[in-house]
């Protein structure tokens, strides 16, 4: 089920939505992102903020303006804690914003592989991934999540999504 939005409706009519993507480094969310959302959403990543000495406060307050101005937000970050989805979950709350959640169920060999095949700054070090896999904690419906989406990368990013 793909979340799209009727660009022909005013914003005021539209569904307001934050996605919240979770998995590793490597998993394929951005390419999703991309791919499903890129029409319809503000694309919001801490990648996009490395050189921001507070890239989760700069997060928060991208969140809260896109949402307040009327836009959905889909977050291309790891996301693996429940604490880090909580503020996320709190923000979409507060400006009246469903929540759906889309879980990326890569394998860790699998996103190294395919870290591994970046370049530069794209390419994240092992240690960042085994960081994230040790800080994991699946997303369940209790958090908040209106919809809760099980994602699997296959062959050439494509993407099968189910319940």
């Amino acid at each position: 089920m793909e979340n799209k939005i009727d660009q022909d409706k005013p914003a005021s009519s539209r569904t307001l939505e934050l996605i919240v993507l979770v998995g590793f480094q490597g998993a394929g969310k951005t390419t999703f992102a991309l791919q499903r959302f890129a029409g319809t959403h503000v694309l919001i990543s801490k990648d996009r903020l490395r050189n921001n000495p507070h890239p989760e406060r700069r997060q928060q307050l991208l969140v809260a303006a896109a949402l307040a101005a009327g836009h959905s937000v889909v977050v291309d970050n790891t996301n693996p804690s429940v604490a880090e989805r909580g503020a996320l979950i709190a923000r979409a709350r507060e400006a009246g914003a469903r929540v759906i959640g889309y879980l990326f169920a890569s394998s860790l060999e699998a996103c190294r592989i395919r870290n591994a095949s970046r370049s530069g700054r794209d390419r994240v070090p092992d240690v960042g991934i085994f960081s994230t896999v040790k800080r994991f904690e699946p997303p369940s419906l209790s958090e908040g999540f209106d919809e809760l989406w099980f994602v699997e990368t296959l062959p050439e990013l494509c993407f099968e999504v189910r319940p």
